[in-house]
C-alpha cells in the first residue's frame, strides 16, 4: 500500500488496508505534527505522545465511529484528532477559534464523549454499552483510561457496576506510571507489580490457547480455571481486575503496534467486559520530554530541534501561594499541604521538598482530599486544601458534610479561579463564588492583588470557626508589595480604596480589580469620579460598607470573574433585600453560558469584564439614569444574555 499522508488523512478508515510498516510511518508523522504544534500552541505533550499506537491500533481494528471509542481527560486525544478527520485544522489546536486542547462531542462525531476531567470514560462506555443493549443494536464500546485516572473512585465504581452486569465492554488501561506528576498509593505500586509478572499472564494465555484444541475441551478450561484460582496466589497477590469481573489481558506493549492489533482483535470477538493492560511511555518519541515528563506534561512554547522552552519569567499568584505556604509552614507546625495530583500546578514542590512529611499528594482524588483535611483539622493541624477550582467541584459534598456541617477549621485554596485561556470551559473556575457561598459555617474571600493573597493565606491560617475558602488567578501578579509580612485581616471587613465626586460606585471582588481601577480611569477622563471599593469577602458581607455605598451613591455596581448566578453580586441584592436598603446593584459577572478557549483578556472581554467594556457598560447605565440591577453586555457574541 501507498504510505500514508498524514496531511490528507479525512478518516480511521483510510488506514485499515495499511501495513505494519505503513503504520509505523503514519505513528512517526502524528509524532511529528504533535510536537511541532505543541511547540508552537502550547498543550499537552507528553501524554499524548505516549498514547500514538493506542489510538492508531483502536481505529484500525474497530470501526469507529460506529463503534464507540471514549478517551479518558483528553491529555492522550491528540493522535485520535489527527486519525480522525482533524489534521488539516491540527495548527489550529488551542488557538481562538480552533481545535479544542479536549476532546469535545461539537467538533467530531469520533469524539463521543467531551473529556476534561480524569476518571469519566468507563462510567460514560458502561452507560453507552447498556443503551446500545437495550435498543438492539450491535457495535462495540472501548474506553481508554491512564493509570493516573485510576487514581479516582469513580473508574471504580464503573468497574465494579461493569463487572456485575456482565455486559460487553472493553477498558484499555494506557499505563505509563503517571498522572501529570508521578503515581501515588497503592494502585501504582500494583500495577507495577502486575507489569513484573508478565510471565504469569504470558503463561495463561498460551495455556487457554493449547486447551482450546484439545478435545472435551470446555471440561479441561474449568479444571484448569479451578487449578489458576488455587494457584495464582502463590505467583501473584490477587488478580484484581479479574475479582471484579473483567477479563484482564497483559500486560502489553503499549508502542508495539502488531502486538496492539494482534491483541485487539483477538478481544473484539470475546463478551463481557475485558480490560487490556497496555504499557506505554509518556513523551514516547521525544527526547526531551521522554527524560522529563512532568515538565513536559504542559510545556511552555519550545524550540523542537533543541527543546529550549520559552520560559516566562514574570512572577504568578500561584508562585506567591507556594512561597507564602513555605513562610506560614516554617513558623507553623500545623500547617499541612495537600493536593490531588497538582503539585506543579499548584505552585507545591518547593513545600514538598522542604516539608515532605506535611506534603500530601493523594492523587487525583478531590473528595478524598477534603476528607482526609477534615479528619486532620480535628487533630489540630492546619491544612491547606490546594486544588484548581474547576475540580474542587468534584468534591462539592464532602465540603458541605465532612467540613462545613462539622465546622472543621479546614482551608480551601483555589488556583486557576476565572478565566483560564487556552484549556478553556472544562478548566475555567467560575463557579466557585457560588458553589462556597451556599454552604452554611463557610468564609469565603478573594484578594485584590498577590499582597492581599499572602494576608488571606495568613488569616486563613488562623481562623479557628470553621472552614476558610480563597481564590486566585491563573495569571502573573499586579506588582504589589510582597516584600512585608502577611497581615491578620478582619473577617468580613471590606477595604474602601476610593471616595469619588459621582454618584457611581464600583464594587470589586477578586482579581478583577485591575481591570476594574481600569475602568475607572476611562470613566475619569469622561468625568464619571467613581467610588472603588474592595469587597474581599463574599461571606459573610461587609453590610456596614454596602450600606454606607447605598447611601451615597446612585448607581452601585458590582464586579466579579465568576458565574452570574449565585456569586457576589447575587450576594450583595440579597443582603439588599434582607436589610430593607432600598438600592439594587448592577451586577457585572460572566454570563450563563460556557466561554471558549482564547486569551483571557479576549473571554473577560465576551463576559463584558474588560476595562473598556466595563466603562462602557457603566456608562450605559448613567446614560439612562436607570437604578435596577439588570443590564446586558453589548458584545456581539452574547445575544441571549442579560447581566
Amino acid at each position: 500500500m501507498k504510505t500514508i499522508d498524514l496531511a490528507q488523512l479525512e478518516s480511521p478508515a483510510q488506514i485499515r488496508e495499511a501495513d505494519i510498516s505503513d503504520l509505523r510511518n503514519l505513528a512517526e508523522q502524528i509524532r511529528r505534527q504533535i510536537v511541532e504544534t505543541v511547540a508552537v500552541n502550547g498543550g499537552h505533550l507528553a501524554s499524548s505522545l505516549g498514547a500514538v499506537e493506542l489510538a492508531i491500533a483502536l481505529h484500525y481494528v474497530f470501526n469507529t465511529p460506529t463503534d464507540k471509542l471514549i478517551w479518558d481527560v483528553g491529555h492522550q486525544g491528540y493522535a485520535h484528532k489527527l486519525l480522525t478527520g482533524r489534521a488539516k485544522s491540527f495548527s489550529t489546536l488551542r488557538k481562538q477559534g480552533g481545535l479544542s486542547g479536549f476532546l469535545r462531542r461539537s467538533e467530531s462525531e469520533y469524539d463521543v464523549f467531551g473529556a476534561g476531567h480524569a476518571g469519566t470514560s468507563i462510567s460514560a462506555a458502561l452507560g453507552l454499552a447498556i443503551a446500545r443493549d437495550l435498543k438492539g443494536a450491535n457495535y462495540k464500546v472501548v474506553a481508554v483510561i491512564g493509570d493516573g485516572s485510576m487514581t479516582c473512585g469513580l473508574p471504580f465504581e464503573g468497574l465494579n457496576n461493569a463487572g456485575h452486569l456482565g455486559t460487553d465492554l472493553l477498558v484499555v488501561l494506557n499505563d505509563n506510571e503517571m498522572s501529570i506528576s508521578e503515581n501515588v498509593g497503592a494502585l501504582a505500586k500494583y500495577l507495577n507489580m502486575l507489569v513484573q509478572s508478565r510471565f504469569y499472564n504470558k503463561s495463561k494465555e498460551e495455556a487457554y490457547a493449547l486447551v482450546k484444541r484439545a478435545p472435551a475441551r470446555d471440561k479441561i478450561i474449568r479444571l484448569v480455571h479451578r487449578l489458576e484460582e488455587s494457584t495464582k496466589g502463590l505467583i501473584l497477590p490477587s488478580i484484581f481486575f479479574e475479582d471484579l469481573g473483567f477479563r484482564y489481558i497483559g500486560p502489553v506493549d503499549g508502542h508495539d503496534l502488531e502486538e496492539l492489533i494482534k491483541t485487539f482483535r483477538r478481544v473484539r470477538e470475546w463478551r463481557g467486559p475485558i480490560l487490556v493492560h497496555a504499557i506505554t511511555k509518556k513523551g514516547k518519541g521525544y527526547r526531551e520530554a521522554e527524560g522529563d515528563a512532568i515538565f513536559w506534561h504542559s510545556p511552555p512554547t519550545f524550540k523542537v530541534e533543541t527543546g529550549e522552552t520559552k520560559k516566562s519569567s514574570a512572577l504568578t499568584y500561584t508562585h506567591v501561594y507556594g512561597r507564602t505556604l513555605v513562610e506560614l509552614a516554617e513558623t507553623d507546625e500545623r500547617v499541612v499541604a495537600i493536593t490531588a495530583a497538582m503539585a506543579t500546578g499548584t505552585g507545591l514542590v518547593e513545600f514538598a521538598e522542604k516539608f515532605p512529611n506535611r506534603f500530601f499528594d493523594v492523587g487525583i482524588a478531590e473528595a478524598h482530599a477534603v476528607t482526609s483535611a477534615a479528619g486532620m483539622a480535628l487533630e489540630g493541624l492546619r491544612p491547606f486544601v490546594t486544588i484548581y477550582s474547576t475540580f474542587l467541584q468534584r468534591a462539592f459534598d464532602s465540603i458541605v458534610h465532612d467540613v462545613a456541617l462539622q465546622k472543621l477549621p479546614v482551608v480551601f485554596a483555589m488556583d486557576r479561579a476565572g478565566f483560564v485561556g487556552f484549556d478553556g470551559p472544562t478548566h475555567h473556575g467560575l463557579l466557585d463564588i457560588a458553589y462556597l457561598r451556599i454552604i452554611p459555617n463557610m468564609v469565603v474571600m478573594a484578594p485584590k492583588d498577590e499582597a492581599e493573597l499572602r494576608d488571606m493565606m495568613f488569616t486563613a491560617k488562623n481562623y479557628m470557626d470553621g472552614p476558610i475558602a480563597f481564590r486566585y488567578p491563573r495569571a502573573s501578579v499586579s506588582g504589589a508589595d510582597i516584600s512585608r509580612p502577611p497581615r491578620e485581616l478582619p473577617i468580613g471587613k471590606a477595604e474602601l480604596i476610593k471616595e469619588g465626586r459621582s454618584p457611581v460606585c464600583l464594587i470589586s471582588f477578586g482579581h478583577i480589580y485591575e481591570n476594574v481601577v481600569a475602568a475607572s480611569e476611562i470613566l475619569a477622563a469622561e468625568g464619571i469620579d467613581a467610588s472603588i471599593i474592595n469587597a474581599r469577602f463574599v461571606k459573610p458581607l461587609d453590610m456596614e460598607m454596602l450600606a454606607w455605598a447605598a447611601a451615597h451613591h446612585d448607581f452601585l455596581f458590582s464586579i466579579e470573574e465568576g458565574c452570574l448566578a449565585g456569586g457576589f453580586g447575587s450576594a450583595v441584592n440579597e443582603a439588599f433585600i434582607a436589610s430593607g436598603i432600598q438600592r439594587r446593584c448592577h451586577i457585572f459577572a460572566v454570563p450563563d453560558l460556557f466561554i471558549e478557549h482564547g486569551e483571557q483578556s479576549w473571554q473577560q472581554d465576551i463576559a463584558g469584564l474588560s476595562p473598556q467594556k466595563i466603562a462602557e457598560r457603566v456608562r450605559a447605565v448613567v446614560a439612562r439614569g436607570v437604578h435596577a440591577s439588570v443590564t446586558a453586555p453589548t458584545h456581539p457574541h452574547l445575544t441571549q444574555l442579560s447581566v
